[in-house]
């Protein structure tokens, strides 16, 4: 069996376990609180039952006695072929763990960083192995949403991204490489443009939340959850990409730009949002809407899997 060592074992931390050990993988699960990782561990337990529940699991009690918990570092990443970090999200953090990581580890061994934010060259620089670190970003939960983006730093070794990819595509997720580094890498890029257009139309007072939510909900999302931004426009013009920018370039540029000053999240405009909100922002009603979110989105994955890809 292919090792996988996950260095923390929060939240992001106990969805990875539960990719690797889902698709046959041992995996070593470490946290600086033991008990923390042992309490993970159970919580994985249910993870692997919902996706058994919607076939995504052959196995769940064969995937769940795959992770372990490990004693300290040394023992998680001792003959692994992938260390998945995921602790502090700070610079300092981890420069600290990776150089740890980097004395300990295998010297063949890859390692990843679950960062969504800070570029691997900002903690990597100095170590004597860099040329085998990368960042490795999920979208939360990455048992659920398969993406990872890999970005790779100025000296990570192209060697070393392909391998980490053919790991990730072996663990059922769908990998996508960064060909050089951009703070924040793609996802939250998008999705940053996404929401502050959101919170710009509620404050300017063009749409309430609710619409807005709805406009991507029963709208845009229906068709991004099956095909990109290039893939959608595509087919909104006859003759495809080239067709579409020719007709409809100049009006999209216009409001980009007019869609460019000002702090689009600032008080006012969140005063404006919560006022009309429904639902209160307590932690209850937040982790009772997360297991329904989850529950969503194990349906859609399942349906996705069984659905016929798009022809070429």
């Amino acid at each position: 069996m292919t090792k996988i060592a996950i260095v923390g074992s929060g939240l992001i931390g106990r969805a990875w376990a539960t990719v690797f050990a889902s698709h046959g993988f041992d995996v070593a699960l470490h946290d600086v609180k033991q008990e923390a990782a042992q309490a993970a561990r159970d919580h994985i337990a249910v993870n692997l039952r919902e996706l058994a529940g919607h076939g995504l699991v052959e196995d769940p009690d064969g995937a769940l006695a795959r992770i372990r918990v490990a004693k300290d570092l040394a023992d998680a990443i001792d003959g692994v072929a992938l260390v998945q970090e995921n602790g502090p999200e700070t610079v300092e953090a981890k420069q600290a763990l990776f150089a740890e990581m980097d004395r300990l580890a295998p010297p063949d061994a890859i390692l990843a960083s679950s960062t969504s934010y800070i570029l691997a060259s900002a903690f990597t620089e100095g170590l004597a192995g860099r040329g085998r670190c990368l960042v490795g970003h999920p979208v939360n939960p990455p048992h659920l949403v398969p993406i990872v983006e890999l970005a790779p730093s100025p000296w990570t070794d192209a060697a070393v991204v392909d391998r980490a990819k053919a790991l990730y595509e072996q663990a059922g997720q769908v990998p996508v490489v960064l060909r050089k580094e951009k703070a924040g890498f793609i996802l939250n890029r998008l999705q940053a443009v996404l929401l502050a257009e959101a919170f710009r139309i509620v404050g300017d007072g063009v749409a309430s939340a609710e619409d807005v939510d709805k406009t991507i909900r029963d709208g845009l999302g229906l068709r991004w959850s099956f095909m990109g931004p290039f893939e959608t426009i595509e087919l909104n013009a006859p003759g495809g990409i080239r067709d579409y920018c020719t007709r409809y370039g100049a009006s999209l540029d216009r409001m980009a730009k007019e869609s460019s000053a000002g702090d689009p999240f600032g008080q006012a405009t969140v005063d404006t949002i919560m006022s009309e909100w429904k639902g209160a922002q307590e932690p209850r009603r937040i982790a009772d809407l997360s297991v329904w979110r989850d529950e969503r989105l194990a349906a859609l994955k399942a349906h996705k899997r069984s659905a016929k890809r798009k022809p070429a």
